[in-house]
């Protein structure tokens, strides 16, 4: 329980646009807390979703494909955000095992 609270602040700051993704790394660099580390690979692994689909998305020229992939983005980050405020470690729907395993050096 500690830990989370210790590592709440670094954890909502890591969903503040990928600036506060690397901000949160930064922070969380001394004192590796699992909660915080957690939440940042959570984040980091939203934006980075984000950067590499939301360009191609992009050629499909169609409001519905490119509103689905917004919303779909949109979902993720305030799931991962809300859990983040509310000191839980539940990963994003569909997505989050892999940001888990991906970036686990964070």
């Amino acid at each position: 329980m500690k830990e989370i609270e210790q590592g709440k602040q670094i954890a909502w700051i890591s969903y503040i646009t990928i600036v506060g993704t690397i901000i949160a790394i930064f922070m969380n660099n001394e004192t590796k807390n699992s909660f915080a580390s957690f939440h940042i690979r959570q984040a980091l692994g939203i934006f980075l979703t984000f950067f590499l689909l939301g360009y191609p998305i992009g050629y499909f020229d169609s409001w519905m494909v490119s509103a689905s992939f917004w919303t779909f983005i949109f979902i993720l980050w305030l799931f991962g955000f809300m859990n983040a405020l509310n000191g839980e470690q539940k990963p994003v729907p569909f997505l989050g095992e892999f940001y888990q395993n991906v970036f686990k050096s964070f």
